[in-house]
Order: C-alpha cells, then structure tokens, then sequence
C-alpha cells in the first residue's frame, strides 16, 4: 500500500507539471477524465490511492502554472491575474523573479494549509451558513474598491466591470464545456498577446538571480499573507468563488499591493483555496474545486485518515513542486529571450485558438473573440485590467442574491 501511495503521487508530479506547463490543460480535466476511468481502475488500485494522485497534481499545478502565464501570456483560470503584473516583470528582463514570488507565495500556502486545517474541521460547520449570507455584501465591497481605486479612469472601469460581468453570465449559460476556458483566455491572455505583437515586443536577456537574493520587505510578505489569509478560506468554501475573486477581495481589502506583494499573494492563494478544499470536503462535505469534486466521487467514505494522507500528500508535493518550479523557470528564463517573442506570441494565439475550438466549440470560439476584444479596449482606454473580474464577481454576486 505504501509503496503504491508514493508511486500515486510521484505519477500525480508528472501529471501536474504537463497540466502546469501546458496552456488550456487542467489538472481539472486530468481529474474528472480518472474518474471516468476509475470502473477500470478500482480492481487494481484502492481509492485513496487515485485520490493521492489527483492531490499531488492538483498542488504540484498550484505552483507550475504560473510559469506559462508570466512567460508566456497563457493562462490558466488559476493563474490569470498573473499575467498582468508577471508580464510587466517579464518585459523588464524580470521574468525569473515574477515566478519566484508566486512560489514564495505557494510554499506560505501549504505553511497555511497546514495551519488552517484544524480550525475549519472545527469552527466551519458553525459559521458556514452565516459566511454564505454575507459573502454577497463582500463581493459587492470589493467591486466597489476596485472602483474606487482606479486612477486613471473611473467611468471607464465601470463599464469595463459590467461588459465584463455580463459576458460572464453569457459565458456560462451558453452550455459551453468549458466556458472559463474562452472567457478568461481572452479577457487576459489573448488581450496580452496581441498587444505584444502589435508593439514588436522583444523580450531583454532574463535576470537569474538566487532565491535568498530576491528583495522583498518583510513587511511586503506580512501584507500579502494577510490578504491570504483573509480572503482564502471564504473562497474554499463558498460556492462560485475561485483563485481569481480571492485576490480581488484580498488586494482590495488590504489596500493597493505593488507588483512583488500582488505575485505572492497570487501564489499564496491559488495553493491554499486548492488545499483547503479537500479540508472543506471532509468538513462540510462540499466540492468547490474540481479536484474535490473527483475525490468526493472516489472515496465512499471520507475518514480523518484519508485526510492525514491527503494533507501529507499537499506537504509533500509542495516541497517537490518547490524545486521543479525553480529548475523549469530557470530552463525558460535562458531561452526566452533567444528566441522571437513576436512567433511566438502569434503561435500560442494560435495554439490557444485550437485548444479553445476543442475543448468549448464554434460558440466557445466566439466567446473568446468577444473576451479578447474586451481585454484590448482595457489596455487601450488605460484602465487597470482586474476591472475585468468582473466577469466572475458580478455572477457570484447574481448567484448569491437570486
């Protein structure tokens, strides 16, 4: 059995950097294609041996995916805030040091996992129905920041918003496969890709600089675990909100963040509403990741053991997905820059396009076209582009009150 559990999550670090590295791959997908599977794999394996795998994945992603979204402009739906302040970096010669604050953000996101895991088990059943009614007001809260801290534009960011909020809706009940896949593919990805090869961007020679080199206040670091703290545990409970939301409500919450302290938060974020949402799982017995989803189908009964081996598999992972992440960004940090970021801008646009085709259809293709056109008129009308939540804020607000 042990020997099957440490092969499991081995096999789910392989599985999670593909899914990390790969845009349009998740290891949603990966999850939800096992346990479609699982009739033919539960003879030979025991189910907490396929839950071992999807969790190794899922965190080993939480790490690796923000390497294509700062490199390449392709995110995930995870990582898609990243773009904005990683590929500022990246034009800089900075890329390295953009993916190193997102793992400094990661590694706080299992010390918080950890941390958190007892106080849900124990005070989540008394508070969850209280937090579901007052997570709307939050929300709205938080638009209204992300209003009132716009400097260049405030009318503009409004109708940004509201574009990018009923696009949203529309997205998601089109009956699309995949509808985040087009929406925010577009809004973020596209949007920057295009830009860059309608300035002839060329990319300067990367800075690889050492871990223990990289200048970060520590009061940069306290601020950005505040914010996770804060905004983290209402994500990995309540339905409708993600990564993405999390970081709106944390940024706001604490105030503007620059670049280096948006990165960490960002990385502390999307590991930790990745991690607790097993914890949530086990507590409450809701699914609010895919992940959870898959394993809530595999295992009959969730026990307190299968919980000690999920969050071991979470710590574990992490630490490996630690040192992975560094060798992979230091492999893509070299030879960025030798090659043309022009074709290669234009070959993921259209890699992105395929996998769009694929994965959400001619429909799917229009939503991304619409979302890409939105995200140009962001950049060009100089409005900050987390505007653009919206198009996930405003129908978990809807989803909320109605």
């Amino acid at each position: 059995m042990l020997l099957e559990l440490v092969l499991a999550l081995l096999l789910g670090i392989v599985a999670g950097t593909i899914a990390g590295l790969l845009p349009g791959v998740h290891s949603n997908l990966i999850a939800v294609f096992l346990v479609s599977t699982s009739v033919l794999l539960i003879p030979y394996f025991p189910p907490i041996v396929l839950a071992v795998f999807i969790v190794a994945m899922s965190t080993c992603q939480s790490f690796l995916d923000f390497i294509p979204s700062i490199f390449l402009g392709a995110p995930d739906e995870d990582s898609v805030l990243s773009v904005l302040p990683g590929h500022e970096m990246l034009i800089k010669g900075q890329g390295y040091e953009a993916v190193l604050l997102t793992l400094i953000g990661s590694t706080i996101g299992i010390i918080l996992i950890l941390l958190f895991s007892p106080l849900f088990i124990l005070f989540l059943p008394k508070i969850y129905e209280s937090a579901r009614l007052i997570m709307p007001f939050i929300l709205i809260l938080a638009s209204c920041f992300l209003f009132y801290f716009e400097k260049n534009n405030r009318l503009w960011a409004i109708i940004i918003f509201f574009l990018a909020g009923f696009l949203g809706i529309a997205s998601m009940n089109l009956n699309l496969k995949e509808p985040l896949l087009p929406l925010l593919t577009g809004l973020f990805g596209a949007s920057s890709l295009i830009t860059s090869i309608s300035k002839k961007q060329k990319l300067p020679k990367q800075r690889i600089i050492k871990l223990r080199h990289l200048k970060i206040k520590k009061k940069s670091i306290a601020k950005s675990i505040f914010a996770s703290i804060i905004a983290s545990p209402l994500c990995s409970f309540l339905p409708g909100l993600g990564s993405g939301q999390a970081a709106v409500i944390g940024s706001e919450v604490t105030g503007d963040l620059d670049r280096k302290e948006f990165l960490i938060l960002l990385g502390s974020i999307n590991t930790i509403v990745m991690g607790l949402s097993f914890v949530t799982l086990y507590t409450i017995q809701k699914s609010r990741t895919g992940s959870a989803v898959a394993i809530s189908k595999l295992l009959e009964t969730f026990s307190s053991n299968n919980l000690y081996i999920i969050l071991l598999t979470i710590f574990i992972s992490g630490i490996l997905a630690f040192f992975l992440t560094i060798f992979l960004a230091k492999i893509f940090s070299k030879n960025i820059s030798k090659i043309s970021y022009n074709k290669l801008s234009l070959g993921i646009l259209i890699f992105l396009s395929f996998i769009i085709l694929i994965f959400s259809g001619f429909l799917g293709f229009l939503v991304f076209i619409v979302s890409t056109s939105l995200g140009l008129t962001c950049i060009y009308t100089r409005v900050r582009r987390t505007h653009l939540m919206g198009c996930l804020l405003l129908p978990t607000i809807l989803i909320y009150l109605l």
